[in-house]
């Protein structure tokens, strides 16, 4: 496999880009606006020249990895000539199974179809293609260029080849598969998001307030971020989808969502993203941060 696109120039998107352009594969990354294009570039950009300046990489390694990139408008010329299409769009069900309507339609017959999905069913989105075993989860983890993980989720339907290569594909780079089996959640978020969930439920019912539960779990348990802190990097809707998925899944009353964060994203609380979330992320936040260093 050499011809890579991907789905979305988004935040998982461009990461997914730049760690396959830096191992030297073709990438066609694809997104409906050009300026999420050109945002994901800046973005690749800027990741490429904090590698370079802590000597990580050289000029020629940056100038290659961007090279490598084309982005495209249109799926059908994105993916025309793919030989792997991993798919990073939005974590919403009915839009995924568009995309892999599309992409079934469009790709080449040999294409592999993968979807970087944190907690939908494979079997569900593979269910709307005509290839069910080439169908499989490359689910990496922000920030994509620096963390190892992959979980490779295979379908019910997904052939031992493609595992294989996508298992083999990973490492070449530079990361670390670990094969999971298709259920709600699958490894990582089955068991992060329970916990973020009850350190939601915890500040909730007023156990504690948001910077202890977080040193909590940072000071005792040796997490480099606590939960709350990560929810707000993870958004909080996004959060929410998974859990919402988890409780669908398994009808098990321990996945429900808790309250404050049905309230808080209904709000527009998503965390990073929007500004807020349990902590405040906003400008006039930043510059009295900012302001504070500069007094003794």
């Amino acid at each position: 496999m050499k011809n890579i696109t991907v789905i979305g120039a988004g935040t998982m998107g461009n990461g997914i880009a730049h760690v396959f352009a830096q191992s030297g594969f073709k990438v066609n990354l694809v997104d409906v606006a050009q300026a999420s294009l050109d945002k994901g570039m800046a973005t690749i950009a800027g990741n490429l020249d904090r590698m370079l300046a802590k000597e990580k990489i050289t000029a020629e390694d940056k100038a290659n990895t961007l090279n490598n990139i084309t982005t495209f408008l249109s799926v059908e010329e994105g993916a025309k000539e793919a030989d792997l299409v991993v798919e990073a769009a939005t974590e919403n069900l009915d839009l995924k199974l568009k995309i892999f309507q599309q992409l079934d339609a469009v790709a080449p017959a040999h294409a592999v179809l993968a979807s970087n999905t944190s907690s939908i069913s494979i079997t569900k989105i593979a269910s709307v293609t005509k290839r069910p075993e080439q169908v499989i989860g490359m689910h990496f983890m922000n920030p994509v260029p620096m963390m190892k993980l992959v979980e490779i989720i295979r379908g019910y339907s997904t052939s031992d080849e493609v595992t294989t290569a996508i298992m083999e594909m990973s490492k070449q780079l530079d990361k670390i598969p670990v094969e999971v089996n298709d259920y709600p959640g699958f490894i990582a978020n089955r068991i992060l998001m329970p916990m973020i969930n009850e350190a939601i439920y915890s500040l909730y019912e007023g156990v504690a307030g948001v910077e202890e539960i977080d040193q909590v779990m940072k000071l005792g348990m040796a997490h480099p971020m606590g939960p709350l802190q990560l929810a707000d990097f993870i958004g909080l809707d996004v959060c929410l989808s998974i859990l919402e998925v988890l409780y669908e899944g398994f009808k098990n009353p321990k996945y429900a969502p808790c309250p404050l964060l049905v309230n808080m994203v209904t709000a527009g609380k998503k965390g990073v993203k929007s500004g807020e979330g349990f902590y405040d992320y906003s400008e006039s936040k930043k510059a009295e941060k900012l302001a504070k260093q500069f007094v003794k």
